[in-house]
């Protein structure tokens, strides 16, 4: 079982990818093509988050994969977004 300060570090982990690439983001609208390694290590970063997600969850009690689940949402909807930016 994943313990209370494992979850809470790993979406404190999660946020960080998050703010990090919503600035990649962010900065892709306004300058197009010319941060492509910064964005797609963004990327890179949002999908081993939900890869490691996945995996943390499996140990997880229900009030934590609550917690997880809506912090999936949140990475895979940033996903979902820089891969939709006409970048």
């Amino acid at each position: 079982m994943a313990t209370r300060q494992s979850v809470e570090q790993f979406l404190q982990h999660c946020e960080d990818v998050i703010r990090y690439a919503q600035e990649q983001y962010n900065e892709a609208q306004r300058q197009e093509h010319y941060n492509d390694t910064e964005y797609t290590n963004a990327q890179q970063r949002l999908e081993e988050a939900v890869n490691e997600l996945a995996h943390l969850a499996l140990s997880c009690n229900a009030q934590q994969r609550e917690q997880l689940h809506r912090m999936r949402l949140q990475l895979e909807q940033l996903q979902n977004d820089m891969i939709l930016l006409d970048h």
